[in-house]
């Protein structure tokens, strides 16, 4: 990894983030639904134009809540537009850093979405985000976290132990190994 992409985020085209092939591969409800019942408050961090967070309004139903967070107001522009288009009005959109939820109230999230974050973020933020995922989270909470390996991304393996020390792992693995695609299912340490 060069330092020039040690230093700062990342930011995907938003048809990396919203195709019929990620899709395809990564079905939005096979992710969510095992965590995710009606009702629920979720918090989709690095939502991108809302692929997630639109599955996850739809499991949360109308008596739920959706946190959709990106740093970068295009993508949520694209997601409120669909929200609006689907009838959701249970998805609260957010441009914002994951270094910064202070938006959402300490303990009130059941289910934390942060599915290839920390790739994009800068190294630096890291500890930041996980403080911050920690921080909304309830007691008996769970979060999934993913992230990419290889050059495209800001997550080395000593960076992703590291992060997810802060945590304690439910389970973990390769979604894709082919693609080096590791992800965990996470909770709060006791």
């Amino acid at each position: 990894m060069t330092e020039r992409a040690e230093k700062r985020d990342r930011r995907f085209p938003l048809f990396f983030n919203d195709n019929p092939i990620r899709r395809l591969l990564l079905p939005p409800r096979r992710l969510t639904r095992p965590f995710v019942t009606k009702g629920q408050v979720v918090a989709d961090i690095g939502c991108g134009p809302g692929v997630f967070a639109l599955e996850l309004a739809e499991l949360v139903g109308p008596e739920g809540r959706v946190y959709a967070v990106d740093s970068d107001k295009r993508p949520l522009r694209v997601l409120e537009r669909k929200a609006r288009q689907r009838g959701y009005r249970n998805i609260e959109a957010h441009a914002a850093s994951a270094t910064d939820l202070s938006f959402i109230t300490d303990g009130s999230v059941d289910f934390v979405l942060a599915h290839g974050l920390l790739c994009s973020m800068a190294p630096q933020h890291h500890e930041s985000a996980g403080n911050e995922m920690r921080r909304i989270l309830r007691p008996g909470g769970l979060a999934y976290l993913s992230a990419a390996r290889g050059p495209w991304s800001n997550v080395g393996s000593a960076e992703w132990e590291k992060v997810l020390e802060g945590f304690r792992v439910e389970r973990r693995g390769d979604r894709f190994p082919w693609i080096a695609h590791r992800w965990a299912v996470v909770s709060l340490k006791q």
